[in-house]
């Protein structure tokens, strides 16, 4: 294990905070950051264990023509977990309950890169951009148009806005096909 760094002139350094991904049963994600959260305060570890977070984003899903927002891990199966690594923090983390393994090559936990960490946050935290639509269908894929003018044509997707939840569907209208778009519930899979 990491405990300290020596610099150049051979004074020892304290190591520094990095941020940690921990393998978990996939389900349990939540309860072992609940877990090693207590484990952290009753351990008295909040000086080296910082932050334990389940990165999450919103998601639009549409089942039978309705429109829900859901929460879904990004990383099922992963916590992340800003720490400086030491024996102690490492057995803390190590023997919480629900928790396999440290992401890392062989025993030695590998921190994770500066931008992967910048990108996961940023991703996590963006509350205020529009949540992101699930869709069933796929380009080249045949739907069934539900709603508008177009309800009943079949066509084939040939174009997904995911920022805008709109999809182009070719129909096949007076022998030609004209390209539609539609909104992402206004159209199912066949």
């Amino acid at each position: 294990m990491v405990t300290e760094h020596t610099s150049e002139n051979g004074q020892t350094n304290q190591p520094e905070r990095a941020w940690y991904a921990i393998h978990t049963y996939s389900g349990y994600e939540n309860k072992v950051k609940s877990h090693l959260e207590a484990r952290i305060a009753s351990m008295d570890m909040r000086n080296k264990i910082f932050r334990v977070i389940v990165p999450m984003e919103e998601e639009v899903e549409i089942k039978q023509g309705q429109r829900r927002t859901v929460q879904r891990k990004v990383f099922p199966g992963y916590v992340l977990v800003e720490m400086i690594m030491s024996d102690e923090a490492w057995y803390v983390v190590r023997n919480t309950p629900g928790v396999t393994s440290f992401v890392g090559s062989g025993t030695r936990p590998v921190p994770l890169q500066e931008h992967e960490i910048k990108t996961i946050l940023k991703q996590v935290t963006k509350e205020s951009d529009k949540p992101k639509a699930k869709v069933s269908f796929s380009k080249g894929q045949n739907v069934r148009v539900i709603d508008g003018p177009f309800t009943e044509f079949i066509g084939t997707v040939s174009d997904i806005n995911l920022d805008r939840n709109k999809v182009t569907v070719l129909v096949s209208f007076f022998g030609r096909e004209t390209p539609v778009v539609l909104d992402f519930l206004q159209v199912e899979k066949i």
